[in-house]
């Protein structure tokens, strides 16, 4: 961060005492100033009130930026329409990890690395048989992730930089195999190996739907498609799961523990569901001609009933991801053979309508990535149980880099928010025979 200017320092002033605490506003590269309020509780006896850290800076940062009023997204400065048009998710990987595009022979390098260590342990495969057939695969893949620690002994020192490298190259490379490997368990079909010679989505579709029996490969478009949502939700700063990533790994943790941690904060259906949620409400919807009275309802304080996938907790704008994939979400219906896809049609004129609507114009309720991902991911054959452990694929990136960054820090903390008590005063025990 940059040093505070003069102008930019506070007083803290307690009316009771005359007390006073000087306060140093912190300006980054970008975005809002941020308050240095640590010495207000020594100071002041005080701790600051922020529920669900609404206006609360966890860490430094030098990964993503979000302006939610402008609808901007940048990955280490770059805007994220510019690497969805012109890289791969890999390379955007790259770039979250290490702060700079790479070189020609730094990019071969990365994806020969993680190409070449997709295949898991076999005794890890057989953890898979231990999960009930209608586990949900977020459940196996938490768990298997959790289990990685007890077999990377030589190379889990958080403290050494080459150990941290194994660590991302190697999550990195298994969590597409892991994620197959609870589809086919779910779907009660024979495990499919990595292959070495394809990329890195191809290789994951080919995981995912061929078979032993017959020969596949991997629709370009639907790899792309991939490869695109994949690089959308590669990151998005200090989100639940990140936060939950931080704190884990805060406590010296191993690194598997804290991914294991992230992913199972991604489940929650606040966070990691909600494109999944997407078609279920379009399916209520059910037509075209029932939209106007959904909206209503919508718009209805007493009805129960949202419009899911619209509106987002940081964007106040246009979510620049759902501009990049409804693009695509067009191409992939086209190639699939789906261009008369009902509820694609249906989200189309949904979108249409509420655009038009003053009540979510005015409110800023504007389409996010999850309002077409669900529909894409549907669109390539994957069932929505699956839906939040295609995220947690992208997303693990993400987690590494701020893991990475947060343990490099010679800074670092041990994560400890504190509380507003309400609850009883100091009592006495009281036996039981006198209760």
């Amino acid at each position: 961060m940059s040093t505070p200017s003069s102008e930019q320092r506070y007083q803290l002033v307690d009316s009771s005492t005359g007390k006073k605490t000087e306060i140093k506003a912190l300006a980054g590269t970008m975005g809002p100033t941020v308050l240095d309020i640590s010495g207000i509780p020594k100071d002041h006896g005080a701790f600051t009130f922020d529920p669900g850290f609404m206006a609360t800076a966890s860490c430094e940062s030098r990964i993503t930026f979000i302006d939610g009023e402008k609808g901007v997204l940048l990955y280490r400065g770059y805007p994220v329409e510019q690497l969805a048009e012109n890289s791969s998710f890999l390379e955007v990987a790259y770039l979250l990890l290490h702060g700079d595009l790479p070189s020609q022979q730094q990019q071969e390098e990365f994806t020969n690395s993680i190409r070449y260590h997709t295949m898991i342990n076999e005794a890890l495969l057989r953890f898979f048989n231990g999960f009930h057939y209608n586990a949900h695969p977020m459940a196996m893949v938490s768990a298997v992730v959790a289990s990685m620690s007890a077999f990377y002994h030589d190379s889990m020192d958080i403290h050494n930089a080459r150990h941290r490298e194994i660590f991302a190259h190697r999550i990195i490379a298994k969590i597409p195999t892991i994620a197959a490997t609870a589809f086919k368990h779910s779907v009660g079909q024979p495990v499919i190996y990595p292959r070495n010679d394809i990329d890195y989505c191809a290789n994951m579709l080919h995981m995912f739907f061929s078979v032993p029996c017959e020969a596949y490969k991997a629709d370009p478009v639907a790899a792309r498609a991939l490869d695109l949502l994949f690089i959308l939700h590669a990151d998005h700063e200090q989100n639940a799961s990140t936060s939950t990533v931080r704190l884990a790994g805060s406590t010296g943790a191993n690194p598997y523990a804290a991914i294991s941690a992230g992913i199972s904060a991604l489940w929650g259906p606040a966070h990691g569901g909600a494109n999944e949620a997407v078609l279920t409400m379009l399916e209520q919807i059910g037509r075209v001609e029932n939209i106007p009275k959904y909206v209503e309802m919508a718009k209805d304080k007493d009805s129960n009933f949202r419009l899911m996938g619209f509106g987002h907790r940081v964007y106040k704008n246009f979510d620049p991801r759902a501009k990049i994939i409804r693009k695509m979400c067009h191409e992939v219906l086209a190639q699939m053979g789906h261009t008369d896809n009902p509820l694609f049609e249906l989200a189309l004129r949904l979108e249409e309508v509420a655009l038009k609507d003053d009540y979510f114009v005015s409110r800023k309720l504007y389409p996010n990535v999850d309002f077409y991902s669900g529909i894409i991911y549907s669109a390539l054959g994957i069932p929505r149980s699956m839906f939040t452990v295609m995220f947690a694929i992208a997303r693990t990136v993400g987690w590494v880099a701020h893991w990475q960054e947060m343990i490099s820090d010679p800074g670092m903390r041990i994560g400890r928010p504190r509380q507003l008590y309400t609850g009883a005063q100091t009592r006495d025990y009281v036996g039981i025979d006198e209760r």
